[in-house]
C-alpha cells in the first residue's frame, strides 16, 4: 500500500462516519436513567465533553487524509514532513468541531429534573388497546412535547383505544394505568378542559 492510497482510505472512512453522524441528526445524547418502583425518569445531560469523541476523531479522519493525500500527490515533500503536515491538519480540524461542541451545541443542554419527569398522575389516552393483563399504549404530552409509553391496566381491566387514562404508577418503562371516568366521578377530562393529548 502506498501512502497516496493510505491518506486516501483515511478520508473516505472519515467521511463516511461523518456522513453517517449526520444522518444520526448531529446531536449530543440524553442519558436516561430510569430507577424502577420509584415512579420517576431522570434524565439528565453529559456536562464535559471529552475532545476525543465520535466527531472530533472523523474531522481528524478527513483532515489528516484529505491533506495527507494532496500533499503526496502535489506537495512534493518527503514522506515524514508530509506525515507531521497530514497530522497536524488533523488535529486542526478536530479542535474545531471540539470547539463548536463544546461553546455552541454544550450551553444549549439542558438537565430535566424529577419533577419535569414524573410520570405518575399524568392523564394521557390509550393509543392502542390495553388488553387484561397484556400490555397497550397512551399518548401523553409532558414539558410542550407529546410523547408515548408501553401501558398497562392498574386493575388487570381491559381500556379500550381513545379512553382518557390517568397514570398511577411507572415501573420499569410501563405505565400502569386507570381510567379517568374512574377516579373523577365519571367527569370527562374533555368537558374539564384539561386534555393533555
Amino acid at each position: 500500500m502506498t501512502w497516496e492510497t493510505f491518506y486516501l482510505i483515511c478520508f473516505g472512512v472519515g467521511l463516511a462516519l461523518t456522513a453517517l453522524s449526520l444522518a444520526g441528526g448531529f446531536h449530543h445524547h440524553l442519558h436516561l436513567g430510569i430507577h424502577h418502583g420509584t415512579g420517576h425518569a431522570h434524565a439528565t445531560v453529559s456536562r464535559g465533553i471529552s475532545p476525543l469523541n465520535g466527531f472530533t476523531l472523523t474531522a481528524f479522519l478527513c483532515w489528516f487524509g484529505g491533506a495527507g493525500y494532496l500533499l503526496q500527490r502535489y506537495g512534493g515533500l518527503v514522506t515524514p514532513i508530509i506525515l507531521a503536515l497530514a497530522t497536524l491538519s488533523g488535529l486542526a480540524g478536530g479542535m474545531m468541531i471540539f470547539w463548536f461542541l463544546a461553546r455552541v451545541m454544550a450551553p444549549h443542554d439542558k438537565a430535566l429534573t424529577a419533577e419535569e419527569t414524573e410520570m405518575t398522575g399524568v392523564i394521557g389516552r390509550v393509543s392502542g388497546t390495553i388488553r387484561g393483563e397484556g400490555t397497550g399504549e397512551i399518548l401523553f404530552s409532558q414539558n410542550g412535547a407529546r410523547r408515548s409509553s408501553p401501558a398497562r391496566s392498574d386493575t388487570g381491566e381491559p381500556i379500550a383505544r381513545d379512553v382518557e387514562v390517568v397514570v398511577m404508577r411507572y415501573e420499569r418503562g410501563v405505565a400502569y394505568v386507570r381510567r379517568w371516568d374512574e377516579i373523577s366521578g365519571g367527569e370527562s377530562l374533555s368537558r374539564m378542559g384539561g386534555a393533555q393529548t
